[in-house]
């Protein structure tokens, strides 16, 4: 009963007119005065904030706020993987040879997410890592590794809340979300970069023009608070086995590291 009642709700609220109300809020000089509230309410830390926050005209810009240089630093060594956001390392695990990945006692499917079984399949056996950002994070988004862009789609329409209560009571939130993929190659092989959508706004905007990235370098911002899910191939990645999953992971924090096949 709880979970029909949820997803009623979600259904009901989710829809064009309230992603443009608050759209049209968040980018009014209205929307200001609630930065100090804001950064209260969520411990935010504005030391390592580009700008006073003062500075800001609206709250989305605040939002998407870039960092002082050296907040944080993409360490390690060429084989070393970073993570590519601020948030929380909430689950990590292999793909079934189904193509599944088991997030919160539920099966989502690596093909309907990547929405094609040719892409999915090529990481049967591999490691999944998925990493949500709260309101509170930093929300800039960089590449892991070095690497090559050799694709790029998007796949779904609505987006639905894909916190630790969306993803148990939701349907299919990871895999059915609006989301933006972009597949790479690195040094060792292929991975695929994730990005999806959080409820109301599905924007996922890209700041990098190139194929090419560096590791760290930035490849684009979320426009509201959302989560990213890393795919590595089969004998591909190790995991750094000192991470705390669930645990709390800064951009650049090293999170495992390539390996050659």
């Amino acid at each position: 009963m709880r979970k029909t009642f949820y997803r009623l709700c979600i259904e009901l609220t989710n829809k064009k007119w309230t992603s443009f109300l608050l759209r049209r809020f968040v980018r009014s000089g209205i929307s200001a005065r609630f930065i100090p509230s804001y950064i209260k309410a969520y411990n935010i830390n504005s030391d390592e904030i580009e700008k006073d926050a003062k500075s800001y005209p609206d709250l989305h810009s605040f939002f998407i706020r870039r960092l002082k240089e050296g907040a944080r630093i993409a360490g390690g060594g060429a084989e070393d993987v970073i993570s590519p956001v601020d948030g929380l390392m909430a689950e990590t695990g292999l793909v079934s040879p189904a193509l599944n990945m088991h997030v919160k006692g539920k099966d989502y499917s690596i093909e309907e997410m990547l929405g094609s079984r040719d892409k999915a399949a090529g990481y049967e056996g591999g490691r999944y890592m998925i990493l949500y950002l709260s309101p509170a994070d930093y929300h800039r988004i960089h590449s892991p590794l070095k690497a090559a862009m050799l694709d790029r789609w998007e796949l779904g329409r609505h987006s639905y809340p894909v916190n630790e209560l969306g993803l148990r009571l939701g349907v299919r939130t990871l895999s059915k979300n609006f989301r933006s993929v972009t597949e790479a190659v690195h040094a060792s092989g292929k991975m695929c970069l994730v990005k999806v959508g959080a409820m109301f706004v599905n924007s996922i905007e890209y700041t990098h023009e190139g194929d090419e990235w560096e590791k760290g370098e930035e490849i684009g911002y979320f426009s509201f608070g959302s989560t990213v899910i890393l795919l590595f191939e089969k004998d591909g990645f190790e995991l750094d086995q000192s991470l705390q999953v669930p645990g709390k992971v800064k951009m650049g924090q090293r999170i495992g590291k390539i390996s050659r096949k």
